[in-house]
């Protein structure tokens, strides 16, 4: 049995925690996983107990305590990365949370049925480029206008994306798992603070990943010094509202 000496380690409330897997990006020894929609301490001498995460997590559920716990072990870690580096899984899960697992809604899904009377339906869309890596932050289409951060996968998910979420807003797109999350913080902080906006309403999926959607837009509106309007807009899998 390994000996345990009382340091500093890493605790992990889940009852508070999301899974958005933010903790784990930020944890170079790759101490912390995403197992089952929760963030797991995966061995003990794989951290170091020094907090890098604590500040990644939008729900608090990350602290430092002083337990008995097994020593730190660069050896150990420097053989865990390895191994993740070169494991390959049948079917790997690219955002690492719950919110990948593969779902069909055919045959368990109510239909939604949209009403065009026979006419084209026209896009909300009023300007180009939408991805927040590539909007310049002054842009005229932001100067004053109510703008809606959308996660990639809102527009599929919900059929009436153009009508209820985008018209008479400006867009920008992001996704809180695989972009860079400092630029867009960066990006997204610049727009508001040098474009007037009047509101921000922010639109995600339900997965846990995605709420690091709205922990950005909220730290961004914190970081510009602006007072704004702010909405969240949770939208389900299977295309619905949650909230």
């Amino acid at each position: 049995m390994a000996v345990k000496t009382v340091r500093k380690i890493v605790s992990i409330d889940e009852d508070k925690c999301n899974g958005c897997g933010a903790c784990a990006d930020k944890c170079a020894e790759g101490a912390l996983e995403i197992i089952n929609g929760k963030a797991k301490l995966v061995s003990e001498n794989y951290c170091d107990g020094l907090g890098v995460c604590l500040g990644e997590c939008p729900e608090g559920a990350i602290i430092i305590e002083e337990r008995p716990a097994v020593d730190f072990d660069e050896e150990a870690v420097a053989h865990h990365l390895e191994h993740l580096e070169h494991e390959v899984k049948a079917e790997p899960l690219p955002c690492g949370c719950s919110g990948t697992q593969v779902r069909s809604f055919e045959g368990n899904r109510e239909e939604t049925t949209i009403q065009t009377e026979n006419k084209p339906q026209r896009s909300a869309l009023r300007h180009w480029p939408v991805q927040l890596a590539l909007v310049p932050p002054r842009a005229l289409f932001f100067q004053g206008a109510d703008l809606l951060l959308t996660a990639h996968c809102v527009p599929a998910a919900y059929g009436g994306f153009h009508e209820d979420l985008l018209k008479d807003h400006a867009l920008v797109i992001s996704c809180p798992k695989l972009d860079d999350s400092e630029a867009h913080l960066e990006k997204l902080t610049q727009v508001i603070k040098e474009s007037n906006v009047r509101s921000l309403t922010v639109a995600r999926m339900e997965v846990p990943c995605c709420a690091g959607l709205t922990f950005l837009a909220k730290k961004a509106i914190a970081a510009s010094g602006k007072r704004i309007p702010f909405l969240e807009i949770v939208v389900g899998v299977q295309g619905d509202i949650k909230s």
